[in-house]
């Protein structure tokens, strides 16, 4: 692979010991791309905490550079410590730092830090250089931003707090991304910015994705989904195809990398990699 086009991967902590077993076998699959790093998501407020730390030990185990997701939502200062210290002691040395979103039940408590810059400048001050950091970037604007203006300015809010690089949302028009990165240059910011990279397997999960983070399915894209119905296997035909060319576009053109969302699953991710052009 071009040494200069590095991919890395996403997983999530699973439920129970069939979950498990998949993601293991979906992991070892993956493994052979040579990815950079996996990730591996993390619920706010402790709900899947443990899952994480779980998951980023059994990645490690399989021979993965494994970077946890970490949220401030609902955590003291004194929690986000002793995480930071017990995955230092593992040898983690990349974090992905997110605000988070508040778990249901709650309330109002939203714990010591509000803000995803507010969880970089922490792990800076409480860790020093240790852990290479990734944030969050929305080239289609984060949902709850007032302007795409304001959106910009809290992701480099996030980069001046001592962000490495960034992983972005997933989105479908490669316009959105350079439209982003250019604008982020213009401010005097050089991060590398990874597109994040969502596979299409399903119309439905797909739609509820979605809605949830502001990524726009251009037209075309549902109806040609809306079009198959049930028809799995030319959903997913139709979804290698689409995210193939976007992603081989996205590397065309400078994108520093590809971050797959892989939803625990080898096949779709494996079949785009095999038709881009990285050798």
């Amino acid at each position: 692979m071009n040494p200069n086009k590095a991919i890395s991967l996403e997983f999530f902590p699973p439920r129970d010991t069939a979950a498990q077993e998949k993601l293991v076998r979906s992991a070892k699959q993956l493994l052979a791309l040579e990815p950079a790093y996996v990730s591996v998501t993390f619920g706010a407020g402790g709900s899947t905490r443990t899952g994480t730390a779980d998951t980023v030990r059994l990645l490690q185990n399989l021979g993965c550079d494994a970077a946890p997701h970490l949220s401030c939502i609902g955590a003291t200062r004194a929690v986000l410590g002793d995480i930071l210290d017990s995955y230092r002691e593992q040898g983690i040395k990349r974090i992905v730092a997110l605000r988070g979103d508040m778990p249901s039940g709650m309330g109002g408590d939203q714990g010591e830090l509000h803000y995803a810059s507010e969880l970089v400048a922490f792990i800076r001050q409480h860790s020093g250089d240790w852990f290479h950091i990734e944030v969050a970037g929305y080239p289609e604007m984060h949902p709850q931003s007032t302007s795409a203006e304001a959106d910009l300015a809290h992701f480099i809010h996030k980069v001046k707090a001592g962000a490495d690089s960034a992983i972005t949302q997933y989105f479908f028009n490669a316009d959105a991304y350079f439209d982003f990165v250019d604008r982020m240059n213009a401010k005097g910011v050089d991060i590398p910015v990874v597109p994040g990279i969502m596979p299409i397997t399903n119309y439905t999960q797909l739609a509820r994705f979605s809605t949830m983070c502001g990524a726009e399915i251009p037209r075309w894209i549902r109806l040609r989904l809306a079009d198959f119905g049930d028809d799995k296997a030319s959903i997913k035909a139709f979804g290698i195809d689409v995210i193939t060319r976007l992603s081989q576009d996205l590397l065309d053109n400078g994108a520093p990398g590809l971050h797959f969302y892989t939803l625990n699953n080898a096949e779709v991710t494996m079949a785009i990699w095999r038709q881009l052009r990285l050798a």
